[in-house]
């Protein structure tokens, strides 16, 4: 298993004073908007994502981390006993995904793009 990219998720009360702030200050710009969450990004493939409260799962994650085999990772977390909060599910936005606590209490979402034609 290898990450392919990590994204910082702040949880934010006004999404679209937060896109417009965070846009304006660091020059990114929205690459995914889905009403819940924004991710903005910039050319070099820097992220941030901003989210009000996931759609599908019980708690806001802190960090996205974007891999290439989510079921090797899964494996992974449950072989060491850590805490799944929400369960390794296809979402119908593309996305296949679990969501881990870790020892300090952090909120880990590991996933990986399972768009399907």
């Amino acid at each position: 298993m290898r990450v392919e990219r990590v994204v910082p998720d702040l949880t934010v009360t006004d999404l679209r004073s937060a896109v417009a702030e965070h846009s304006a200050v660091l020059g990114l710009r929205v690459l995914m908007d889905h009403g819940w969450i924004v991710t903005l990004g910039d050319e070099e493939g820097h992220q941030l994502s901003l989210i009000t409260r996931d759609a599908s799962a019980p708690v806001n994650p802190d960090v996205s981390v974007f891999v290439d085999d989510v079921t090797a990772a899964f494996a992974r977390a449950e072989a060491l006993g850590l805490e799944i909060v929400h369960p390794l599910t296809d979402e119908p936005w593309g996305v296949t995904r679990f969501f881990y606590r870790n020892s300090d209490g952090r909120v880990i979402n590991v996933g990986m793009h399972t768009d399907r034609e």
